[in-house]
């Protein structure tokens, strides 16, 4: 006789990162949940929204952890006045995406000037979360507009920029090769009492041909001959930054994360981390991992690359340490998907039903990741399987 699964007892973890372009994280766990109810409506299902630092991480984690959205007025990486938003958790954590002021998508194409862009408004949302009583901050990097090695983030924090003859320099990439002293004195006291921890998912150093110029700034506008430029420039300002910190920054793994940006954070202390380890952990996904019979995760694409740090590769990390099986959804099964069975994954599932253009796939994702889930449940139901 088949085994029975106890429609009481069942426990299932549900943390998939968005799905770009057709839906965020946390509207992915509630269609799974709703997928899982179809055949189990007693299971019990913990919605954990997962991210990697990058896109969707302040959602995930207010939407894991509880708390609410604060609004601030700063500038967007061409100094224009701009609304931003940050999360502040039931904990006393900051989530903050620093591309929520900075971001390439703030910027129309045709008005994009990487020489002429900073990071002076991600101080803004910085400040803001000290004076609401931030106990510990989470800044994801990605996605910026920028390539001014954070010069903008420790000017809007305090920081003097200044040149052979003490004079100040403007912080943006164009002049930052003026730069002959950093000084960090007037720093914002605060940045020191309150962690910061910075969520990452690339390890670029700061210069060279991995670089933040050379491997980021053709995204942003930069043409060959103007990554040379920025490099050059970013090279200078990095002597500076290092000899007002002592520290060596321009190889740390993340310094060219963010255009630079992840090598001002160290300068200032912070700590790097691999984005989807630092979700897992601000989540406490593995404490809701505890007892539990099923995880099921996803994101638009799986292919090979999913297993170098993405977010369904760290919850699988996490499951497989709690000794749950995992398995993950996906729009789109991409080069080596195969290779994640196995790796961390019972399973890989495709919810797309059959051929179809790239519009309607997007557009009716939250319906074949319901029917997909639903699916699954009742496989599993009909064979027993574990």
């Amino acid at each position: 006789m088949p085994f029975r699964w106890d429609n009481f007892a069942m426990k299932i973890v549900l943390a998939p990162d968005s799905f770009k372009e057709s839906m965020s994280a946390p509207v992915a766990a509630a269609a799974m949940a709703r997928g899982v109810r179809q055949v189990f409506p007693d299971a019990e299902c913990l919605e954990v929204p997962m991210a990697d630092g990058g896109e969707g991480t302040t959602e995930a984690l207010l939407a894991g952890l509880g708390g609410q959205w604060r609004e601030v007025a700063t500038v967007n990486a061409l100094g224009e006045p701009i609304t931003a938003r940050y999360g502040l958790t039931a904990d006393g954590t900051a989530v903050i995406e620093s591309a929520a002021s900075n971001g390439l998508g703030l910027i129309p194409p045709e008005r994009r000037n990487i020489m002429a862009s900073n990071t002076v408004g991600v101080a803004a949302l910085m400040r803001d979360a000290f004076d609401a009583g931030a106990q510990r901050l989470v800044m994801g990097l990605g996605g910026s507009a920028t390539n001014d090695c954070g010069a903008g983030l420790l000017v809007g924090l305090g920081a003097k920029l200044l040149d052979a003859g003490g004079a100040e320099v403007a912080p943006l990439p164009a002049e930052l090769d003026k730069v002959a002293r950093i000084d960090l004195s007037g720093v914002d006291p605060r940045v020191a009492q309150v962690p910061v921890k910075l969520a990452c998912d690339v390890t670029n150093p700061l210069l060279g041909p991995n670089g933040a110029s050379a491997v980021f700034g053709p995204q942003k506008g930069a043409t060959p001959e103007l990554v040379q430029v920025l490099d050059a420039k970013l090279a200078v300002f990095a002597d500076a930054l290092e000899a007002a910190t002592g520290l060596s920054l321009r190889e740390h793994p993340g310094a060219g994360a963010a255009g630079g940006l992840g090598a001002a954070f160290l300068a200032l202390r912070a700590q790097m981390n691999r984005g989807v380890a630092l979700v897992v952990e601000a989540s406490r996904l593995e404490e809701k991992l505890a007892g539990a019979t099923l995880c099921f995760t996803g994101e638009g694409s799986l292919d090979e690359q999913t297993l170098s740090g993405k977010t369904p590769a760290g919850v699988a990390e996490a499951a497989t340490k709690a000794g749950v099986p995992c398995v993950a959804f996906t729009g789109r099964l991409g080069p080596g998907a195969e290779k994640l069975v196995g790796n961390g994954f019972a399973a890989v599932v495709p919810i797309l039903p059959g051929l179809s253009d790239l519009p309607t796939a997007l557009a009716e994702g939250e319906a074949n990741l319901e029917r997909s889930v639903a699916t699954a449940m009742r496989l599993l139901a009909l064979s027993g399987a574990t």
